[in-house]
């Protein structure tokens, strides 16, 4: 094998990365007691060694203090979906104010669009793009139902090439064809399957125009991609953790609402961790919604399953995230050309699906074997590969910037060439 890219080229290159030593904070899976390439931070995130510790604190408060650990504990239980807001401001470019941990993606999409969208007769439709994430498309299609709609008035933009993900101007188009017909828009702003990022700016200001309210689920971009969600003018957004924010599995996810809807009268579900904290405890029979994304919560914090969380954003908070896109774009560049390199070598149709500009791209890289099923993506898989099939025949690879790193690439072409010339 011509390799593109040798071990012994690929530490000199780690060895050159300010950001190398950051994968010594992670748990890396292993096979035959070597580190295995993990290439699926877009769907499970490694855990944080700092996790462990994390949770036994709040172990140790519970244990010992019982429920005045809401009060006495290291990290006080009553306030402790407070102790987030620095950190996911810093991630989505937005106020401390417009941001809360809780709930899970799905849940917190269903929140906001009982806020948001406020069909009429003349705006009774919903925008998403084609080959939205499945969970997105049920929530939007309950959303019309729930409020007496059909189907009928989901607008599901499709792209022009065979994957059938629509591009910016694709979106912005059918914004100017519909727009005065539609309440709410929700795009994920990285495509889960193409790894397409799209122009949040720049859609969001073509649907502002026209009135629509805007959503976007960031599940794939937040940790992956710089997010500016306050200047932008986005009305809601939502996330989960467990991806590029490596906060475990159905860990708590995150919302954000634009501070010019906090004091507005909008329609929303109440509970009692969004009233007003000074008068929470009074126990009134009338809600008194706290003046921030705060208000949009229903329930205490899940402190066991949110220290974990914690422990993770604390990796986040000691590295410029300028930094992290920079090695993300990189690295995720590497891979492609390391994918071209192979297709050249062994003849193989490979394609990348995913769109090779940086800007619209974050740290996902997905390709077609043309002429591989899945039992190719379980060889690799057996050689210590970790990366994830998506029907029809796409394996995502995924950089994850805080412990991705150049030996990972070199280490992934040699498995693909072997098992290509199985």
């Amino acid at each position: 094998m011509n390799a593109f890219l040798t071990i012994s080229e690929a530490k000199h290159l780690d060895a050159r990365d300010s950001l190398y030593s950051l994968r010594e904070k992670f748990h890396v899976p292993k096979l035959q007691k070597e580190d295995c390439i993990y290439l699926t931070g877009n769907s499970l995130g490694l855990q944080p060694k700092g996790v462990k510790e994390a949770i036994l604190q709040e172990l140790k408060d519970w244990e010992e203090l019982g429920v005045d650990g809401h009060f006495k504990a290291k990290n006080p239980w009553m306030p402790y979906h407070e102790y987030f807001n620095e950190s996911l401001a810093k991630l989505t470019g937005s106020l401390k104010t417009e941001v809360v941990a809780m709930g899970s993606l799905t849940a917190n999409l269903h929140f906001a669009l009982a806020s948001f969208y406020r069909p009429t007769k003349q705006r009774p439709m919903i925008l998403c793009e084609k080959k939205a994430f499945p969970s997105d498309r049920y929530a939007l299609v309950s959303q019309l139902e729930m409020n007496g709609y059909s189907e009928n008035e989901l607008i599901e933009v499709s792209g022009s090439d065979e994957t059938g993900v629509p591009n910016d101007n694709e979106i912005i188009n059918a914004i100017s064809k519909y727009g005065d017909r539609i309440s709410v828009l929700l795009i994920g702003g990285v495509n889960y399957y193409t790894g397409r990022l799209y122009d949040i700016d720049k859609i969001t200001k073509a649907a502002k125009k026209k009135g629509i309210n805007v959503g976007w689920d960031l599940a794939h971009a937040i940790g992956n991609t710089p997010l500016n969600l306050h200047d932008w003018g986005v009305d809601f957004a939502a996330w989960c953790t467990y991806k590029y924010l490596n906060s475990g599995p159905g860990s708590t996810a995150g919302l954000f609402v634009h501070e010019k809807h906090h004091k507005s009268k909008l329609n929303k579900f109440a509970g009692w961790w969004g009233h007003d904290k000074s008068s929470r405890f009074k126990m009134g029979k009338n809600f008194n919604p706290i003046k921030t994304a705060e208000s949009w919560q229903v329930s205490n914090a899940p402190v066991l399953s949110m220290a974990a969380m914690r422990a993770s954003l604390d990796i986040f908070d000691i590295v410029e995230f300028k930094l992290l896109r920079e090695k993300s774009l990189v690295l995720s560049k590497a891979l492609m050309d390391m994918l071209d390199h192979l297709k050249l070598e062994t003849g193989e149709n490979i394609e990348i699906i995913t769109p090779r500009e940086d800007k619209k791209r974050g740290g996902q890289v997905s390709v077609k074997f043309a002429n591989r099923d899945h039992f190719f993506f379980e060889q690799i898989t057996k050689n210590g590969v970790i990366a994830d099939w998506r029907e029809p025949g796409t394996i995502r690879m995924a950089i994850a910037p805080l412990y991705n790193n150049y030996q990972d690439i070199s280490r992934l072409e040699k498995v693909l060439y072997e098992s290509l010339n199985q």
